[in-house]
């Protein structure tokens, strides 16, 4: 059995993945997917990372997952709870001393988006969020999931300089959604090796593939497992 922490992205709650918890649930393994702190703009890092290390039994195989702007909160996670494996999904990716803040610009996000959009009509980087976010997920999932934004992540986090002084020694896979409407899939192919020095691998489905495609998200995680030592 494996512990898999899913942890989600910017004004996200644990509740984006409960369709693949029940799905990697109903293989045996364990799921924590917490709702991260919020409504408090003091929050740092260290807070999030708290939060998330306290709630993983430290004798499991752990495998880590960051969403989005999750990223920046999985890799400390996963340094602390030696993980067996650390996966991005749409992850930010963030270099040693870099703030979310200046990511954006940083990494060319704008031009990026510039550049899908012109191809698909304006689809990219929409201002509807069920065009942007939610396009291929069902109507009423996406609904609740509006229904269910938090404030986070706080504005001391989000100008925070990441704390890491390097990327932690664990495996890390990178999962691009190839119908990525709010991170141009584009955008990942160019940063993933440059920032990680490995190629993404990519799956079919939107930025909420947790919310579209669970089953196969969950086939891909249970890939990265590594099996429970005897």
């Amino acid at each position: 059995m494996t512990t898999f922490v899913l942890i989600h992205g910017g004004g996200d709650t644990g509740w984006s993945f409960h369709l693949v918890a029940a799905q990697l649930e109903a293989r045996g393994h364990e799921v924590i997917a917490p709702d991260l702190p919020a409504g408090d703009d003091a929050l740092r890092f260290e807070d999030y990372v708290d939060a998330v290390v306290a709630l993983v039994d430290s004798g499991r195989e752990v495998v880590v997952l960051g969403h989005s702007f999750g990223a920046f909160t999985a890799p400390p996670v996963a340094a602390r709870l030696s993980a067996a494996a650390l996966v991005l999904l749409a992850g930010m990716v963030p270099r040693p001393g870099e703030s979310a803040e200046q990511w954006w610009t940083a990494t060319g996000y704008a031009d990026a988006v510039a550049a899908q959009a012109a191809r698909d009509d304006g689809l990219t980087g929409n201002d509807d969020p069920y065009v942007t976010y939610y396009h291929d997920v069902p109507r009423a999932l996406a609904e609740e999931a509006l229904r269910r934004e938090s404030d986070h992540p706080s504005t001391a986090a989000y100008a925070e300089p990441w704390p890491l002084a390097a990327w932690p020694d664990v495996p890390t896979h990178f999962l691009l959604c190839t119908e990525d409407r709010f991170f141009p899939p584009d955008l990942f192919r160019r940063i993933v090796p440059e920032r990680l020095g490995i190629v993404p691998d990519e799956v079919p489905g939107g930025h909420c593939v947790a919310l579209s495609r669970p089953a196969e998200l969950a086939d891909r995680l249970e890939g990265y497992a590594v099996p429970t030592r005897s």
